[in-house]
């Protein structure tokens, strides 16, 4: 008889069998689909981080000018200090509205509301308003109390609060510009809860309004309280210094297009429309607060300017805040801040070229340089260019990347954003990776906004710590809050820093572009993300 084959041969080994299947699939679609599309998104890439260069090389260089042979606000502006006038007394004061909205602010309201009612100027000509929307009952009692003493100490504050939260912070500051008395205000500062302004801040910033009708709004510069609290304020220091001592000092020395504290983010972040002055018929002009973005304070500093409106930022008034501390509140404010501009530029790009009274070179400023580069190019090449494509040209040595690309620029790019921050230059390396990592983050908000995609107005208030984080458990407490596993860890992060460990395990074994020192950093500092070791970490008891 023959002899029956062996099991061997009729069932093949599955393991090889998937693995050849594998094998001759990636090799039929690699040559015509691969590497075509890798090599499109590597020339994208390059045209964007040329784009992104160019961007900061030309701040540098207008931020050099303006050090060396720029003149102060003072100077640039009519500025005197306001006077005493014997006839007309305290009437020659402007009246000041001064806005604090809060939200379920538990541990910094004292602080703010306390800033604000120290504010320096005639009592009779200044009304702070506190516009509270909190859910809860406990916090929203202790705010209005905390308005009661300090009406009872003479203080003209008022507790204002609302049935709903629509619009969150814009519709808040909306309601609150419908009050009866504050028709009889030429300006409002606003301050968020954080926020705490010296008592000097309306005699610094006032006089610029007073004297220069056509300056809508004057703006201060951000001083972080709690930069040192973790390495991660510090890398976010180092950004939004940058954002500070640059972009805002190019965009008022030029009078370009310039966010009300757009943000930070980004590296930037941007600020979120807070520590200024705004001259009440400038926003009433420009259409008042809009909640149609999560950023209404660059809405409306694009539809004032717009309108012919100028800005003035004042470098050297600055006004002490937060930064947000724990990783979860960090990426709910990167959102915001990077979904808001890119919906918002969704929104106003026909608008801004149907304008008539800007210019062709302002309009093309606006698109082009503040939108499209600075709030939408910058993130988007950040992750796709170094944590997406240059990996995958690991694993397809078809693709190469030009060393220019690769190298040189990005290390322009990045000593150019470390100069606002001098003290944390030796933090650069590890700025350069938590950066990357927050790419993830912009880049999704980024798209999530000019698509108008699911979360494209959600609005998580920026959690604040104020002295908690401070607080020391007491001696006898001996056992360890218990922290929940999903509290900690982010899956997207812990993804990403998989594949490019992969990326860089095969760099090591079989490449030759000798990445894989970049890939296992970068690597490492999305895992470190990942299991929520960034940032400092409170426990929900």
């Amino acid at each position: 008889m023959d002899r029956l084959p062996s099991t061997s041969n009729i069932f093949p080994s599955g393991r090889d069998d998937v693995t050849g299947q594998i094998g001759l699939i990636w090799q039929v679609i690699k040559e015509p689909l691969i590497v075509p599309v890798l090599k499109l998104l590597v020339v994208v890439c390059l045209g964007m981080s040329v784009m992104l260069f160019i961007e900061r090389v030309y701040m540098g260089v207008v931020i050099v000018f303006v050090k060396l042979f720029g003149k102060k606000p003072y100077k640039s502006y009519k500025w005197e200090p306001i006077k005493d006038d014997i006839e007309l007394g305290n009437s020659a004061y402007p009246m000041v509205l001064v806005q604090v909205p809060m939200y379920n602010e538990k541990e910094v309201y004292q602080l703010s509301i306390g800033a604000a009612c120290g504010l320096s100027w005639p009592s009779d000509r200044i009304i702070i308003q506190v516009l509270d929307d909190s859910t809860d009952p406990a916090i929203k009692s202790l705010v209005e109390v905390e308005c009661q003493r300090w009406a009872s100490k003479g203080i003209n504050i008022k507790y204002e609060i609302r049935d709903n939260r629509n619009g969150y912070k814009a519709g808040a500051l909306k309601e609150g510009m419908k009050h009866s008395y504050v028709k009889q205000c030429d300006y409002v500062a606003i301050f968020d809860a954080d926020f705490q302004p010296e008592p000097d801040f309306l005699w610094r910033t006032i006089p610029f309004l007073a004297r220069n009708p056509e300056i809508a709004l004057v703006q201060a510069r951000w001083k972080f309280v709690n930069s040192d609290e973790c390495l991660m304020t510090r890398m976010q220091e180092m950004s939004l210094d940058y954002h500070f001592t640059v972009e805002q000092e190019v965009g008022s020395a030029t009078y370009a297009f310039f966010g009300f504290n757009d943000r930070l983010i980004q590296i930037w972040k941007l600020g979120a429309g807070t520590a200024g002055v705004w001259r009440i018929s400038a926003i009433n002009e420009a259409g008042g607060w809009k909640d149609r973005t999560t950023v209404e304070d660059m809405d409306l500093a694009v539809r004032a300017s717009l309108k012919g409106w100028k800005f003035v930022y004042v470098g050297d008034l600055k006004v002490k805040n937060e930064l947000p501390s724990t990783f979860k509140a960090y990426r709910y404010q990167q959102h915001r801040w990077s979904c808001g501009p890119a919906n918002l530029f969704r929104k106003m790009a026909v608008e801004i070229l149907k304008n008539k009274k800007v210019s062709l070179w302002k309009k093309c400023y606006v698109i082009y340089s503040f939108f499209f580069v600075r709030k939408i190019v910058a993130h988007i090449v950040t992750f796709l260019f170094y944590c997406v494509v240059l990996p995958a040209t690991v694993l397809i040595p078809e693709v190469s990347v030009p060393k220019w690309g690769a190298v040189y620029i990005p290390s322009v790019v990045t000593l150019l954003n470390a100069v606002g921050t001098p003290r944390s230059l030796h933090l650069l390396v590890l700025w350069i990776l938590f950066e990357n990592v927050m790419s993830l983050h912009r880049t999704k908000a980024t798209l999530i906004g000019l698509l108008e995609a699911g979360r494209v107005n959600e609005w998580v208030v920026t959690e604040k710590l104020g002295d908690a984080s401070k607080a020391k458990l007491p001696a006898k407490a001996t056992r360890k809050p218990q922290i929940r596993i999903g509290e900690r860890l982010h899956l997207l992060e812990l993804c990403v820093g998989a594949y490019l460990f992969f990326c860089g395990c095969y760099d090591f074994a079989f490449g030759k572009n000798r990445y894989y020192i970049f890939l296992f950093l970068q690597s490492i500092a999305f895992f470190i993300s990942g299991f929520g070791y960034v940032g400092t970490f409170v426990p929900h008891s």
